[in-house]
């Protein structure tokens, strides 16, 4: 189907997007970039390719649950439901889902919903590993609850910000029963997402704290199942924001491919819509702002000009870490800082939920040195709707 094509025959599947319009996709975006040339990996429980909003965006990935395969089966659908946000392309005449990056690629990375074991953390190692070196230039983890203690972990997504991957995460479904935002996004320079719903109202859910980098929607989001392969449906959730701004980071890098991934995540930083409820930003509930990708797409000599450093790699992290204020580039400008100081968050959807002991970061010119002493307790569960 073309994009914005006439939309006589539309389903309500599409109806329901109400993402696309208040994005204004088909005359706001789409005509500006559609994501192509840009490779998405998502680490999730897999994407199915027979999807009939997928074909052929789906790219041959990696399987790293503890089967053999290369990430195309989904048993549970929610891999499935993330690439449909970031790179669907409906189907027919203006049927079926349709993401906010259409002609991006998907790299499916699939790996263990029980993550409570060393498999399953050694399997989202491999999976950032993996991603980043067949040629994801976004990576995607609408995941939650994989102990951030671990330092194979910490090192696999300095690993990827060091090779200028642009690395998205979900802060978790547990809004205020928790107490933190969820690794893998509190990690210094991941994208921490939180979700809004319609209104733009901060989703109940939704947790948040000082990692918190961006807003987006999440309420009511219509996407792809892989129950069958005309299957769909409805959830609620941090995965589903984080996705969008994955597929917002795709459009940037397909649009301007000389800007680094430091560039764009200011962009959506600095182009964030400032929340309705009036609250302040930067704060630990919407970070820097509610997304706004036509924003984000505009030129900006500001940005595109200045520091091709990470904004977010200084960040400290709130379980027990020393705080990261603003950050500043040797011989460059000072970037913008992380989002807010205190707050509750964390919890999430994948796997399982982690309490962290203490931490030691400290930030040096040039480097970061970590000396970290963590006692880690793993529970297993599953936020809701995400």
């Amino acid at each position: 189907m073309a994009i914005g094509a006439g939309r006589a025959g539309a389903d309500s599947i599409r109806d329901e997007q109400w993402v696309l319009g208040d994005y204004r996709a088909e005359t706001a975006l789409w005509p500006v970039s559609q994501g192509g040339g840009i490779t998405v990996a998502v680490i999730d429980s897999g994407v199915m390719t027979g999807h009939q909003d997928l074909t052929g965006q789906v790219v041959p990935g990696a399987d790293f649950s503890g089967d053999n395969g290369d990430g195309t089966v989904d048993k549970d659908g929610h891999g499935t439901g993330m690439a449909s946000l970031i790179a669907g392309h409906g189907h027919g005449d203006g049927a079926g889902i349709m993401g906010l990056a259409p002609k991006a690629k998907i790299l499916p990375v699939r790996v263990s919903w029980d993550s409570a074991d060393a498999v399953a953390q050694a399997g989202l190692v491999r999976a950032i590993r993996f991603a980043v070196d067949h040629g994801a230039k976004v990576v995607n983890m609408s995941i939650g609850g994989y102990a951030g203690a671990d330092q194979e972990t910490r090192a696999a997504v300095k690993y990827a910000v060091d090779h200028d991957v642009v690395m998205v995460a979900a802060t978790g479904n547990s809004g205020n029963e928790a107490t933190h935002v969820e690794y893998p996004a509190a990690f210094p320079g991941v994208v921490a997402v939180g979700a809004v719903d319609r209104q733009g109202r901060l989703w109940e859910k939704s947790s948040y704290g000082p990692e918190t980098t961006l807003v987006a929607p999440g309420a009511e989001i219509y996407r792809a199942s892989a129950k069958t392969s005309a299957g769909y449906g409805v959830g609620n959730g941090t995965s589903d924001a984080t996705a969008y701004v994955s597929a917002t980071a795709a459009l940037i890098r397909a649009r301007y491919p000389e800007l680094s991934a430091g560039q764009v995540i200011n962009r959506m930083i600095r182009t964030a819509t400032p929340p309705r409820d009036g609250s302040a930003v930067p704060g630990s509930r919407y970070g820097f702002g509610v997304l706004a990708p036509a924003k984000a797409l505009e030129a900006d000599p500001v940005v595109d000009g200045g520091s091709r450093v990470n904004p977010l790699v200084g960040r400290g992290e709130s379980q027990g870490a020393a705080g990261g204020g603003v950050t500043e580039e040797p011989g460059g400008e000072a970037v913008v800082p992380a989002a807010g100081a205190g707050g509750a968050g964390g919890g999430g959807w994948f796997g399982v939920g982690v309490a962290v002991g203490v931490a030691l970061w400290g930030v040096l010119v040039g480097g970061v040195v970590a000396v970290v002493v963590w006692v880690v307790r793993v529970r297993r569960r599953r936020g809701a709707g995400g």
